[in-house]
């Protein structure tokens, strides 16, 4: 199942939206690797922990910048959610992509980002919009 990027997902914030289009894409990238060699799903898995890295650090330092109250607990979410990653992304880049995992990435990678952005980031946004 694709992770299907649609204009209510919009924080306000083109740098975060744009972002959040391009791990969508990436993501996708990723759902669809199944029977793709195990080189090409390490190549995805590591683009897709730096950008994640990259783009919560576009969040912080924005939420930072701006003293958004709820910083503490939206980087703990990030962080949280970085660890997960890292050990979904061990276990692909171990075994392949395989029907548990395959569940595994459906909610890391599709559940997650959709009620993240949905509730935390677009939060966030309200917050720091007219602030930047």
């Amino acid at each position: 199942m694709p992770l299907v990027w649609n204009d209510s997902l919009l924080t306000g914030i083109n740098i975060i939206d744009n972002q959040h289009k391009e791990l969508f894409k990436r993501i996708n990238e990723l759902l669809d690797s199944a029977g793709q060699s195990k080189e090409r799903v390490k190549e995805l898995t590591g683009f897709l922990q730096n950008y994640i890295i990259n783009h919560f650090g576009t969040e912080e330092r924005l939420m930072a910048k701006t003293n958004y109250p709820e910083y503490l607990a939206h980087k703990d979410s990030h962080d949280k959610y970085s660890q997960e990653f890292k050990g979904l992304k061990d276990s692909i880049d171990r075994e392949g992509v395989n029907i548990s995992l395959t569940v595994k990435m459906n909610n890391l990678l599709i559940d997650w980002w959709i009620n993240h952005i949905n509730k935390v980031d677009k939060k966030m946004a309200e917050f720091i919009r007219d602030k930047i």
